[in-house]
């Protein structure tokens, strides 16, 4: 892999995490059309990494104070209850575990399905169409202005598990769910990028166990310039979904995924 290929993946990988257009369908297509294996795990692992980083720059203070919350709670667990209650950030932080649960499930029961599916870049387009469908479906809803409840994070975890096949875009799938049962559109977003964090993390924690038997593949300049180019664009890209969350506006990113899915399929 060269330098710019590096450029161009970690750039590809950052904003395609977060703007809600399938990261990983990117990837695909992109290693494919450059002739690159799709199981460079070494490069694979710290891409990731760079979008760690992105969400942990956005959010740094918010995830300060839910970690904070939580181990006060572990430190006085009869006072569980009533910090659920009265405290945002730890039920903020209830609300991401249960989201792990059916997205955790899923993976168990569908694993190797879901990973034979990354050799198969006409599948990817496909499901990329699906993501733009499930994005300008949330037109229909009209002034989404509720809370995230215990139910709703259950179904949004489940929509981050559907989001595991290549071309369904987990920032997509998981903040149309948030809006299409009622959350106000910048709590959806937000709790999206948040919930995201573990499962990246767990996700490159896989890898990495991976990395320990397949060693380096690439080379040490292009996992760098990899995951600088994921990092920058993956917080510039949390910034511009938010703006277009805000001003319900998702239905362009629809037509992205309309356009690059058919043509696609038509080309390849």
């Amino acid at each position: 892999m060269t330098w710019w290929e590096a450029a161009l993946l970690g750039l590809l990988q950052g904003l395609t995490e977060f703007l809600p257009v399938s990261s990983s369908g990117h990837l695909v297509l992109g290693q494919y059309l450059l002739g690159l294996p799709s199981d460079d795990i070494s490069f694979e692992v710290f891409v990731h990494f760079g979008t760690v980083l992105s969400i942990v720059t956005v959010y740094r203070e918010q995830i300060l104070n839910i970690l904070k919350e939580v181990l006060l709670t572990l430190r006085s667990p009869s006072q569980l209850t009533l910090n659920y209650r009265g405290n945002e950030e730890f039920r903020l932080a209830v609300f991401i575990l249960i989201t792990m649960i059916p997205t955790g499930i899923i993976y168990v029961l569908f694993k190797d399905d879901l990973e034979s599916a990354f050799g198969d870049p006409r599948f990817v387009l496909g499901m990329l169409l699906v993501t733009g469908v499930l994005l300008i479906l949330t037109k229909l809803r009209k002034n989404p202005d509720g809370p995230i409840t215990p139910s709703k994070s259950f179904l949004i975890g489940i929509a981050q598990g559907a989001a595991l096949i290549p071309g369904i875009s987990r920032s997509g799938s998981t903040i149309c769910t948030g809006l299409y049962l009622n959350v106000t559109p910048e709590k959806a977003a937000n709790f999206s990028f948040l919930m995201s964090l573990p499962v990246i993390v767990g996700a490159t924690g896989i890898q990495v166990f991976k990395l320990f038997d397949v060693g380096f593949t690439t080379s040490l300049p292009a996992i760098l310039i990899g995951t600088a180019a994921a990092y920058a664009s993956g917080v510039v890209a949390i910034k511009i979904v938010l703006d277009f969350v805000r001003r319900g506006n998702l239905q362009y990113f629809a037509y992205y995924c309309f356009l690059v899915g058919t043509v696609g399929l038509f080309l390849i």
